[in-house]
């Protein structure tokens, strides 16, 4: 299905993890554009462009850089990049619904035991009393967009609470920062790079774990279009393959501390080409450091929080009841869980 951006748009509006490390053959160098955000759970991208993996495999990629996630499900739909990593949106599910993009694959996911996404009040909330996310009934919860993975989160927050919120899309993460530290909004949840600089300021406050509240959660999938999922077998293998290697080099380097502190401090230097590229390496390193958070193995996918995710889209009437789990994933190339 070929789509351009502005019908993209329209519609948002109305193999196993064995073999995952080995690319099959194509032609070398094949150009693909690679959607990402520039945080540090996006680093395998940013490995496997750094250190040849995607050559490797024989793909020469571009990254193309975004400021939220419905914008590259947009993009990968009307054919301006071809694969990303994103958290799940309405606008996702509702581009796959009519055919036009597919989720493949798994990436950035909570773990217990390691920092992950945080949950933070404004100063003005927290000195009103708001230390915790049960005292944010009444309050206002910043998102992108309606629909959005924040959206996500701060509902299923308030649903184990047992309160209610508002929720404020501002369209773009900067501008949600801007809002919670100037008390334009009193509460957000964001991944830990983000959210400790912002409490280390005292702009801003921790008050809870997203973790306590949805375990196991498969914040960010890979995913491409449909047609590249169902046609394009070889290349999409190939592109896993690549950013799996990068995977593996970054929960070796973060995670499990393979190579020491040197290995760590030389992933911080290739991350910081990405990453907080606007301050002094010896300012973004504690940041990236901050923002450590498992990578999943060979992209393997957690399918039940994935549903999950789907199944709060359609109670909330943000996207069509009739949509199911085959239309959204293609689990054919990794390994599912749950």
């Amino acid at each position: 299905m070929n789509l351009n951006r502005r019908k993209a748009l329209a519609l948002i509006g109305g193999t196993a993890a064995a073999t995952a490390l080995a690319a099959p053959a194509i032609a070398a160098n094949r150009k693909i554009k690679v959607g990402a955000l520039r945080f540090t759970s996006h680093s395998a991208n940013f490995i496997a462009v750094e250190r040849g993996y995607f050559a490797d495999a024989g793909l020469d990629v571009e990254l193309v850089f975004f400021q939220a996630a419905q914008p590259m499900a947009v993009a990968i739909a009307s054919g301006d990049i071809d694969y990303a990593v994103t958290a799940i949106s309405g606008g996702l599910i509702s581009l796959a619904q009519k055919g036009a993009v597919k989720v493949i694959g798994g990436s950035l996911s909570e773990e217990e035991g390691i920092d992950g996404q945080l949950i933070l009040a404004s100063d003005a909330a927290f000195k009103s009393g708001v230390d915790h996310p049960s005292k944010l009934g009444g309050k206002s919860f910043g998102v992108t967009q309606t629909g959005s993975s924040f959206h996500y989160m701060g509902s299923k927050v308030a649903q184990a609470e047992g309160i209610e919120m508002s929720f404020k899309p501002l369209q773009k993460v900067g501008a949600v920062i801007g809002a919670l530290k100037s008390g334009q909004i009193d509460a957000w949840s964001i991944v830990p790079h983000i959210a400790k600089p912002l409490a280390g300021s005292g702009a801003v406050h921790i008050i809870g774990k997203i973790q306590d509240y949805i375990p196991n959660y498969q914040v960010t999938t890979v995913f491409t279009s449909a047609k590249n999922a169902a046609e394009e077998r070889a290349m999409t293998e190939s592109f896993i393959a690549g950013m799996s290697r990068g995977v593996e080099d970054y929960n070796n380097a973060m995670i499990e501390k393979t190579g020491g502190e040197a290995g760590m401090n030389e992933m911080v230097d290739l991350i910081h080409k990405y990453v907080y590229t606007d301050r002094p390496r010896e300012k973004a390193a504690p940041s990236i450091i901050n923002g450590t958070m498992r990578l999943n193995p060979n992209a393997a996918l957690n399918i039940a929080s994935v549903k999950d995710q789907l199944d709060w889209f359609k109670a909330g009437g943000m996207v069509d009841a009739s949509i199911t789990m085959d239309v959204l994933v293609d689990p054919s190339y990794v390994e599912t869980i749950g």
